[in-house]
């Protein structure tokens, strides 16, 4: 049986067991990305990144578009 699950590699997520116990945070900080998430329930994209200045618009896009990619890929939840 083949599985679905696929390794996805990003230069903009960084899991370290000794960086936040090994949450996902954006490289280069201690933002989680589960934060931008979080955010997006009820602000504006902009305004997490003014609240948040050592994310990078590029790393939040990326972000947004791996998570894009996971949910539309037929292979993974079809």
């Amino acid at each position: 049986m083949r599985s679905n699950k696929r390794n996805m590699k990003s230069k903009n997520i960084n899991i370290d067991s000794e960086i936040m116990g090994g949450i996902p945070v954006f490289t280069g900080t201690r933002v989680s990305i589960q934060s931008l998430f979080d955010w997006l329930e009820t602000e504006t994209l902009e305004e997490f990144l003014r609240n948040f200045p050592s994310v990078r618009k590029e790393q939040a896009l990326e972000v947004l578009h791996l998570a894009e990619k996971l949910v539309t890929d037929e292979s993974i939840i079809g």
